[in-house]
């Protein structure tokens, strides 16, 4: 672990969550936010480790917005703001909810808050994963929400988003134990409905599933894993080619497996969501990352 790297990509991650959060504002091109957002980052000392996401109301996660989609907020939306910068490989992933029906969802937004304040006093070397799940399920039931069972925190590596252990949002019986060292994004889901998630349309946030030998598209497939490497990326980051070879190139791979195209993420019975998120590293004094 390079701790120097991640407190790095923490500080910037955090610092952005906040300009972020200030832009959501009813009225305000969602798409032209997150590329706002985006430019942040890009201009920063760090880099995107996935596309910034803004998921309203029902949706939980991987929705991804860009200014042509013409979709503004409206009053009353619940909006997530997701987003995650690396340094050098190194990543710091963290989250918020915004509430723009004033203080209608005040309690919802403080159950995965309170729920994320329990879990991260617990990311200490030997707990177990039951145990911070079961901490997080407390805290969400006590104001009376469901937490998002299928949803789940997950550990970060290298130029890896979702790497080896997963932090449950319930207690689900895993009693696997933290160790020192480690590194996690810390996410507790809040719902007011069924307490899980549904794939909905593709979101155009795409990542490579595995490098192979292909007939059409090599050009493009070497631009993603050069730039991008394991981690998730957006159609609209790549410039370098013209609309036709990157279109076409895009289609062949999707179509042979190569690359993803993730679904957004829809609570199941079209109920709100909400989330708080930040990175961990795991010690006896826990070092949030992404804490401003």
């Amino acid at each position: 672990m390079n701790l120097r790297e991640y407190r790095e990509a923490g500080k910037i991650a955090g610092e952005i969550l906040v300009y972020g959060k200030k832009l959501i504002k009813e009225g305000e091109n969602i798409g032209e936010v997150t590329k706002k957002i985006e430019n942040k980052i890009f201009s920063s000392k760090a880099k995107p480790a996935f596309p910034v996401q803004i998921s309203l109301n029902n949706a939980a996660a991987h929705c991804y917005y860009t200014p042509e989609m013409g979709e503004v907020f409206k009053e009353g939306d619940l909006a997530k703001l997701d987003l995650g910068v690396h340094v050098k490989g190194f990543i710091a992933d963290n989250a918020c909810t915004v509430d723009l029906s004033g203080d209608d969802n005040l309690d919802l937004i403080r159950a995965s808050k309170d729920a994320l304040k329990e879990a991260l006093n617990l990311m200490t070397p030997g707990s177990k994963l039951k145990n911070i799940g079961k901490a997080i399920e407390e805290v969400i039931v006590g104001y009376g929400f469901k937490p998002v069972k299928n949803l789940s925190g997950h550990e970060v590596e290298d130029y890896n988003l979702h790497a080896g252990m997963n932090i449950p949002n319930y207690d689900n019986g895993n009693a696997a134990e933290l160790e020192e060292g480690q590194v996690f994004a810390v996410e507790p889901f809040a719902s007011t409905g069924a307490g899980k998630v549904e794939e909905g349309k593709d979101s155009g946030i795409y990542k490579v599933m595995g490098l192979k030998k292909v007939r059409v598209g090599r050009d493009v497939l070497k631009y993603i894993y050069e730039n991008f490497r394991g981690l998730p990326f957006s159609k609209t980051w790549i410039k370098d080619f013209d609309d036709f070879k990157l279109n076409s190139g895009f289609r062949f791979l999707e179509q042979n497996g190569v690359i993803h195209n993730y679904p957004q993420l829809m609570e199941a019975k079209g109920e709100k969501v909400s989330q708080a998120e930040h990175t961990v590293v795991v010690g006896e004094k826990p070092i949030v990352l992404t804490k401003v």
